[in-house]
């Protein structure tokens, strides 16, 4: 009987295939192993699939070899590009250049679509490796190239609308014109006497989260971290709960969002906007000017904002003795700091990546790119988040561990695990290959040695780089009703409580919490339920940022294809046999410069020492090297571009 092993598979575009196994019900020595599949054994399966592989043997390069046996659940719910017809058959061609066959469409499955326009489809059946799938189109988005269609198509690639459906339209429309009553604000902590504000980025939609500010008189303060009690209008068997399940999160694309409820309650109702009564969960701590917590309360309060800030006019107060709130924000920001500081005592990593934003003109095009900055407000509100999903996920827990026994609860916590030492080791070869060191002990790197590394490399351009591959060395944060911590926070307990209006797990949460605060405590049998939504939350989060990093890759490959015979400055961000890539300094697009654009010379590929070299000259390029480019040419279609050296 042939042994299967569940695993996910990477398809590479030159249509093969590697299964990563998991661990559960894997032999130890295939924990980790990728096997490798041929396109003739990939038995439909895509990119992203969750397949059962049977491992067939071992390869001469001792690696594994083996093949799909099933695909138990597809990665993507649908694929954009562009339908094409020949002698009366109608296809789709992909986008995703992973997807390694055109869809063939049947005329009446077109939902009006032409030959030329740019579509998402998804796939009805496919059984046969040999065949081409069938399937049928589900939006047309327009010509290729117009910014609506190719900004959508990544979102509805992913199973995000851009529309919800009439009968959650209409239910949210209802709760709108309802309103909030005086029967709504009973029993409910009440601060719209208290210095409520809000702080949020300029373009910001919707405001989540408020902060309430006191002074006691016994010197301490008592802030309070106010957030949209979604749950009191999104209850379980309503079709907004259905939806909300369905999407788990809103998507953020370069020019739009898609929020996860209608806007009549995203934008609306459950926003805290400025001068309105708002119904909020509440986290509230008395502390002392050092971040000690002497009492904390939990709970559903009633809020007045008495400010919008943005992050900018917020910074503006907290340099100025006049502006308003100044007292209030540079007490706050001095506790935040101390916060700060006590992360990183207790082995926090501390990561600063920059993020793009591109300025669009009327039809989407980018004219303009910069790099979003933090200040001291962007942090200063980052750490009393922080502080509220550490604490409400800590009660949460001991309250029905104090109530039931240890290790009797159930909480829907955000864990970042250990990283693979695998992942370190390549962690320590990029940092070998910039010329510096670190230690590497069991495995890990220990994280204060990381932030130490970080601060050396202060002012260097290969510090964005070595932020990057510190990301991608780490494990990925998910959803789970298991504590492990979180390591990157090095908190012992975390949850996500401070979005729900933009996060399906954090609505779940502040249900968890308002049973528990009347002791109604989840029963063990309600654990799988939560296990479920855990699972799927995780995967639509990367479906999300999988959106979202596809339409920053387009607007910056957009923003080049207009600069072609331009120079810029760069840093050499990768080397590899085909040539170097180059990150542009300002909109960080990254292109590569393909060996024969190097120059005379005849260039070589050294991958032991992490770098590409002239036979003759000794010329060297490495990670981190600082280089004149010129803009080649750019390729939308597979969101590619090409520069060549100055």
């Amino acid at each position: 009987m042939q042994q299967l092993y569940k695993g996910t598979i990477s398809v590479s575009t030159k249509k093969e295939g590697y299964v990563k196994l998991q661990e559960e019900g894997t032999p130890e020595e295939l924990v980790g192993v990728s096997i490798f599949v041929s396109h003739d054994d990939l038995a439909t399966a895509l990119h992203g699939d969750k397949v059962e592989v049977e491992v067939l043997g071992k390869k001469g390069d001792g690696g594994y070899i083996g093949k799909v046996v099933s695909v138990t659940s597809r990665s993507k719910k649908a694929y954009a590009g562009i339908i094409e017809e020949d002698h009366g058959m109608y296809f789709l061609v992909p986008q995703d250049k992973r997807m390694y066959t055109d869809i063939i469409i049947a005329k009446d499955k077109l939902d009006g679509a032409e030959p030329g326009m740019k579509v998402v489809a998804n796939i009805t059946f496919w059984e046969d490796q040999k065949k081409s799938p069938q399937g049928e189109v589900i939006a047309v988005l327009g010509k290729p190239g117009e910014n609506n269609a190719e900004m959508l198509a990544y979102a509805l690639e992913r199973g995000f609308s851009h529309e919800h459906p009439a009968g959650v339209s209409e239910e949210a429309a209802t709760i709108k014109q309802r309103g909030i009553t005086e029967e709504d604000k009973a029993g409910r902590r009440d601060f719209r006497d208290t210095i409520v504000f809000t702080i949020d980025p300029a373009d910001a939609k919707d405001f989540d989260d408020a902060i309430s500010y006191k002074e006691l008189d016994n010197g301490h303060l008592e802030v309070g971290i106010h957030i949209a009690d979604v749950s009191f209008y999104v209850k379980p068997g309503s079709a907004l709960d259905a939806e909300a399940v369905e999407r788990e999160t809103s998507v953020y694309l370069v020019d739009r969002c898609i929020p996860m409820l209608p806007e009549v309650l995203s934008n609306d109702l459950c926003s805290l906007v400025e001068a309105e009564d708002r119904l909020v969960m509440s986290a509230v701590f008395e502390l002392d000017d050092e971040g000690t917590i002497y009492s904390e309360w939990f709970g559903r309060a009633l809020i007045k904002s008495n400010k919008r800030f943005t992050y900018e006019n917020a910074q503006e107060s907290l340099d100025n003795e006049s502006g308003l709130y100044h007292r209030e924000l540079t007490r706050l920001n001095k506790l935040a700091k101390k916060f700060y500081a006590g992360r990183l005592r207790d082995g926090a990593l501390v990561l600063e990546t920059e993020e793009v934003k591109f300025k669009l003109d009327e039809k989407g095009v980018p004219i303009d790119v910069y790099i979003k900055h933090r200040g001291d407000t962007h942090k200063m509100i980052e750490e009393l988040m922080l502080l509220a999903n550490k604490k409400v996920s800590e009660f949460i827990t001991k309250k029905q561990e104090d109530a039931q026994g240890e290790g009797n609860s159930i909480c829907i916590y955000r864990v970042h695990d250990r990283p693979d030492p695998e992942r370190m080791h390549d962690l320590d070869l990029f940092i070998r290959s910039i010329g510096e060191h670190v230690k590497f002990i069991d495995g890990t790197i220990p994280t204060q040695d990381l932030n130490a590394l970080l601060q050396r490399m202060e002012g260097r351009p290969e510090k964005e780089l070595l932020q990057q591959n510190i990301t991608r060395s780490m494990a990925k944060a998910i959803y789970s009703t298991k504590n492990i911590g979180h390591y990157g926070l090095a908190f012992s307990f975390y949850s996500h409580f401070t979005s729900p209006i933009r996060r399906y797990p954090d609505t779940l949460l502040h249900r968890l919490l308002a049973r528990v605060l009347v002791n109604d405590y989840p029963k063990p049998e309600e654990k799988s339920y939560f296990d479920k939504l855990c699972v799927l939350a995780s995967a639509r989060e990367k479906d999300a940022s999988d959106a979202e990093r596809g339409s920053i890759k387009y607007k910056q490959v957009e923003y080049m294809s207009s600069r072609i015979g331009l120079e810029f400055d760069g840093t050499v961000s990768g080397v590899s046999q085909s040539g170097i890539f180059v990150e542009e300094k300002k909109s960080k697009c990254e292109g590569m410069i393909r060996l024969r654009d190097l120059g005379e010379d005849f260039f070589i590929y050294d991958q032991k020492n992490a770098r590409v070299f002239g036979e003759r000259s000794g010329i060297e390029y490495r990670i981190g090297a600082t280089v004149r480019i010129k803009v080649k040419e750019t390729n939308l279609d597979i969101r590619s571009i090409d520069y060549i050296l100055v």
